[in-house]
């Protein structure tokens, strides 16, 4: 690397003098972020031409632009969680990965100002979900709810559900599709997640809502943010910078439309 000077800014080859963690990335002449392995549309996925796209995709590549890299994406995580250890580290530069910024996870490495906000939402299977409420309203059964809640494991709502539902039995599945399996079989009596997920599985397929019901909690809110090293303070000042110039905000409308293309 090259040395820091006096006032702890790096010249770099073509004479410009910049912060040393975005020396780094411009030396190194690419960007790495680290994604889930997962295809997670629409955020990132591989298209029907074989193309990786996707919300996320395009955040990450109009960074390295405005940085004058390549970028490179760095997929060997299995889990969210592993999504935050890749960046922590120090295998990739930034984490752009539908990750929610969680008081676990800020102990570790440090967020970017929300990009997307969405409420908390709960699928209930109707039959399970009716045994267990014997009749009561609704938020008094959801308040006080101590029936069995699926999440997937190592993602920030098995942290979630401990902590929001305390009486619940929480039970972690390797994948969003294994829940939604028991969840339909009346294994369990919920799954837990993003609103804009839960969505997504009844505008797949209108006719679940006669097994399933949902239901959003408004008081409940999931911030996703990009994931940076605690150490590049900079880099952080210049994606909250890069974000609060994009004049596209995403909101939950903007990514149930992002499926439809």
């Amino acid at each position: 690397p090259a040395p820091v000077l006096t006032n702890g800014l790096v010249r770099v080859p073509d004479g410009r003098l910049l912060a040393p963690d975005i020396a780094r990335i411009v030396m190194r002449g690419e960007l790495v972020v680290a994604m889930l392995k997962v295809d997670t549309p629409p955020f990132f996925f591989f298209d029907d031409s074989g193309q990786w796209t996707g919300l996320e995709v395009g955040l990450a590549q109009s960074l390295a632009k405005e940085l004058g890299v390549k970028l490179r994406i760095n997929r060997d995580a299995g889990t969210f969680n592993a999504v935050v250890d890749l960046l922590a580290n120090g295998q990739a530069d930034l984490a752009i990965s539908k990750l929610s910024r969680t008081l676990a996870r800020t102990q570790t490495i440090a967020f970017s100002d929300a990009y997307l906000t969405l409420n908390h939402s709960l699928i209930l299977n109707r039959v399970k979900f009716a045994q267990l409420s014997r009749g009561r309203p609704l938020p008094e059964v959801i308040r006080n709810f101590d029936g069995s809640i699926g999440v997937i494991a190592k993602s920030s709502f098995a942290d979630y559900a401990r902590t929001n539902f305390p009486h619940a039995k929480v039970q972690e599945f390797a994948t969003w599709n294994e829940v939604l399996a028991a969840l339909y079989k009346g294994e369990i009596v919920s799954a837990y997640r993003d609103e804009f997920e839960v969505k997504r599985v009844l505008k797949a397929d209108p006719t679940v809502s006669l097994v399933l019901r949902t239901v959003t909690l408004k008081d409940l809110e999931d911030t996703l943010g990009i994931g940076v090293a605690v150490t590049d303070t900079t880099l952080l000042a210049y994606v909250n910078q890069f974000l609060a110039q994009r004049t596209e905000k995403l909101d939950i409308q903007k990514v149930l439309q992002a499926l439809d293309r």
